[in-house]
């Protein structure tokens, strides 16, 4: 085979070589990543103290805090610190720059105080889902594929799903358009009975309508009597209807394991319904600060992926 005399040929060829790395290198991160059982995101609300109350931190700098102090490249937003501008085109443009500069995905938008989608009046309900429309527009507009609602109603247990059925139903249409998800979570009341919410999914009967289990919000009633429903219970019932999934954590031992929760058990029964995408840290702890307790949540989740892999 001829020596390469030309000054052309050893550009091309060596233009070729390095292709073929930077290819064999994407191939072995591909690799690595989809080998792991689960990925990881962050939610916004597990700075919550460092974003409103100690106003530390800019909501339009929480992708990059993401990447580059905790090396989370996906974010779950909170529509609070950011309320007014669901429909500031500009705002929400600055938001997808960043977080497509630091390599970031915008995965979905946890909403929160737009009205309750189970109202037993008929015109709260519509105007409930009127509410969240414009969330579902502004969660599409930055490349997110969910929002997360609140299921909440009145009434007795089975009049409460079929009136928060009702109003998802209504708002899942509405977001079927843009091929957009309605997420509810369990997050108090009858939401925290992972029965009753798994009958409302049943009732809605919609694919772009499923639930986001958090491993911590089960606690249906507070006050002298509290009433918790079992969280591994309530998580087994919601994740076949599961399209994202929140990571609650609260403290940690000296092992670095959750001391309220039992993660081995609750990431089993997560993997065992066939979930395979995020799993978002939501850090509410109050002994460690709040960029300490997400680290030690990554590093727990980490330590997961690696044993549960195995396993």
């Amino acid at each position: 085979m001829p020596l390469i005399s030309s000054r052309r040929g050893f550009l091309t060829t060596a233009a070729a070589l390095s292709t073929a790395a930077l290819a064999a290198d994407s191939a072995r991160l591909f690799a690595a990543e989809s080998d792991v059982p689960f990925k990881i995101s962050l939610a916004q609300w597990s700075l919550h103290r460092t974003i409103r109350d100690e106003k530390k931190l800019d909501h339009l700098d929480f992708a990059k805090v993401a990447r580059e102090e905790f090396g989370i490249e996906a974010v779950e937003y909170v529509n609070q610190f950011f309320k007014d501008k669901a429909k500031d085109e500009s705002y929400l443009s600055e938001m997808k720059k960043r977080a497509e500069e630091f390599g970031v995905k915008s995965l979905l938008i946890m909403i929160d105080g737009e009205g309750n989608l189970g109202a037993p009046e008929e015109a709260d309900r519509v105007k409930t889902v009127d509410n969240h429309k414009k969330w579902v527009d502004a969660a599409k507009f930055l490349g997110c594929h969910s929002i997360r609602v609140n299921a909440g109603s009145s009434g007795s247990f089975e009049d409460q799903q079929k009136l928060a059925a009702d109003g998802l139903r209504r708002l899942s249409e509405y977001a079927a358009k843009s091929d957009m998800n309605i997420l509810v979570e369990n997050h108090g009341g009858l939401s925290s009975n992972g029965a009753w919410l798994a009958g409302v999914m049943r009732l809605v009967a919609m694919d772009n309508c499923g639930t986001l289990p958090d491993f911590g919000n089960f606690m249906i009633s507070r006050g002298e009597n509290p009433v918790e429903y079992d969280k591994y219970k309530g998580v087994k019932e919601l994740m076949p209807f599961a399209k994202a999934v929140s990571a609650k954590t609260y403290d940690f031992d000296e092992s670095g394991n959750e001391s309220a929760i039992d993660y081995p058990r609750m990431m089993k029964i997560v993997l065992d319904h066939g979930y395979s995408g995020y799993v978002g840290i939501e850090y509410e702890g109050r002994r460690l600060g709040e960029f300490e307790g997400i680290k030690k949540s990554k590093d727990l989740l980490v330590r997961l992926q690696s044993d549960l892999k195995k396993s």
